[in-house]
C-alpha cells in the first residue's frame, strides 16, 4: 500500500467518514504536504538512528498531528518547520523510550565504479563518517536539518536554539567536513 494512499485512508478514518467524496481543504493540505515531505522527514529521522520502520510510525503520527493541528484551526506559520519539529520531538521520546543510540549515519547511494574509484570513496567516506560521528549530537543535528533543505531559522524552531547557535554550529560543523576532503 502506497504511503499517500495510507494517509487517505487514515485521513477518512479520522474525519469519521467513508465511502468516495472529495478530500476537504485541511486533507488535501496534509495530503500534499506529506507527498513533499515525507521522505525529507524519514530520512531526518534515520539520521537519528530510528530504524526505517520507527521512523514510518514517527511520520505517520507527525502528518496526523499536522491534521489535527490544521483541522483545529491552530496557527499555520512555517509548516515545514513545525514538520520536522514534531517529527524530532516524537523520535527523541522514541528513542528514549527504547533506549536506542543515536549515532546512525544514513547510507550511502550504491553506484557501479572501477576499483581505484571505490577504494577512494571508500576511504572518503570513512573519513567523512568519522567526522560526522565525532561531532557533538546538537552539531549533528543541525548538519541532518540542513542537509533535508531546512532554512537556519527552521532550524533553530525545530531543535528549540538561537539563530546565531545555529549559524555557528553549521559553520563549525561545515568547517570539519571541508578540513577532511
Amino acid at each position: 500500500m502506497s504511503s499517500t494512499l495510507t494517509w487517505q485512508l487514515l485521513a477518512r478514518l479520522v474525519a469519521g467518514q467513508r465511502g468516495e467524496r472529495r478530500p476537504t481543504a485541511v486533507e488535501a493540505e496534509v495530503t500534499a504536504l506529506f507527498g513533499t515531505l515525507r521522505a525529507p522527514l524519514l530520512r531526518y529521522l534515520h539520521s537519528l538512528g530510528l530504524p526505517i520502520a520507527d521512523g514510518e510510525d514517527i511520520v505517520q503520527e507527525t502528518f496526523l498531528s499536522l491534521f489535527h493541528h490544521l483541522r483545529d484551526e491552530k496557527p499555520r506559520g512555517n509548516l515545514h518547520g513545525w514538520i520536522f519539529r514534531v517529527g524530532h520531538n516524537l523520535a527523541l521520546k522514541r528513542l528514549t523510550r527504547i533506549g536506542r543510540e543515536t549515532a546512525a549515519v544514513p547510507n550511502e547511494v550504491d553506484r557501479e565504479v572501477n576499483p581505484e574509484e571505490s577504494a577512494a570513496w571508500n576511504a572518503r567516506r570513512m573519513r567523512l563518517l568519522a567526522v560526522v560521528r565525532a561531532l557533538p549530537e546538537r552539531d549533528r543535528q543541525c548538519l541532518f536539518l540542513r542537509a533535508e533543505g531546512l532554512r537556519y531559522r527552521e532550524i533553530a524552531e525545530v531543535l528549540d536554539m538561537s539563530l546565531g547557535a545555529v549559524a555557528a554550529s553549521l559553520s563549525r560543523s561545515l568547517g570539519k567536513l571541508a578540513s577532511t576532503s
